[in-house]
């Protein structure tokens, strides 16, 4: 059975990760995927002591919860494209830092935000300098044995998994994947079970996520849409993961952290996802049978 996770700002902040792998661990999930964003505090994460290290493998022993993947949308602040050296710098160093925090904590994939830059404008050197730090991230990844996996974004730049292929093969590394969101796939002009067989050797991990579209007079909605106001037709998606033997991990993808009711939250997000899966052939009801009764 692919393993289903849930994503790290889903569950209570500001709270142990023990605590917070034995939450996943209640409500059933096989993983947590950690996010490291471009706040100081999770950025602060990449400089853990060996202590504080040493306290995240065992509560992942402990509670028998993995966390296979890090979501590093850090580069957003400091993206690879910068047309400032030091913040390309920046970037890279945290991505170095993340690759030997993956190293120590038994982290496989580590998540990449897709964006030559976002803060900046773009242009041929953004994307120049992009693919030329990647190509020396992956040199790092391929010496720890961690794979660096390029999510579908909520930008131009990476919105399809087209998109993604072309720059992979330029960068030409075999520890390059694509972590595509259902979500992002879908709010743009893609026709998703097209660039879903067209990556189907490339899928590092699947995020589930609804959107609203990008139109000529809205810009989409890619955070924060409640499981079925949105765009994403999930069967259909689900249907295509399963007919070309999609066997990786989907992560439910909500920002249900500061929520006084975030239990509630994702019983409702799996009463709506639960079904879709099953019929696409993927059943996990009896995983969590205890949250829906």
């Amino acid at each position: 059975m692919n393993p289903i996770g849930i994503y790290e700002k889903a569950l209570p902040s500001g709270i142990s990760w023990l605590e917070r792998l034995l939450i996943a661990q209640e409500l059933g999930f096989d993983f947590v995927e950690m996010s490291v964003d471009e706040t100081d505090e999770r950025l602060s994460r990449l400089d853990w002591t060996q202590e504080e290290r040493r306290e995240f493998v065992l509560a992942s022993l402990q509670t028998g919860v993995r966390v296979p993947t890090m979501c590093l949308s850090g580069n957003r602040r400091y993206p690879l494209g910068s047309h400032d050296s030091a913040i390309r710098e920046k970037g890279l160093s945290l991505i170095h830092k993340a690759i030997e925090l993956a190293d120590d904590l038994g982290i496989r994939v580590i998540q990449l935000a897709g964006y030559d830059v976002y803060y900046e404008s773009k242009d041929e050197m953004t994307r120049q300098y992009f693919i030329d730090n990647l190509k020396l991230a992956c040199t790092w990844a391929q010496a720890k044995q961690v794979i660096l996996a390029i999510e579908i974004m909520d930008d131009p730049f990476m919105n399809s998994i087209t998109s993604y292929l072309s720059i992979a093969a330029e960068v030409g590394s075999p520890w390059l994947y694509v972590y595509p969101d259902l979500g992002n796939l879908s709010a743009w002009d893609n026709n998703v079970t097209a660039e879903l067989n067209r990556g189907k050797y490339d899928i590092a991990a699947v995020h589930l996520k609804d959107t609203m579209k990008v139109t000529s007079e809205f810009p989409g909605k890619f955070k924060d849409v409640p499981f079925g106001d949105g765009c994403v037709e999930f069967i259909s998606a689900l249907k295509t993961l399963k007919a070309i033997d999609y066997h990786g991990p989907f992560l439910i993808e909500m920002w249900s952290e500061k929520s006084e009711d975030y239990r509630d939250e994702i019983a409702k997000a799996l009463a709506f996802l639960l079904p879709k899966l099953k019929e696409a052939g993927y059943n996990y009801e009896n995983k969590f049978y205890s949250i829906k009764n």
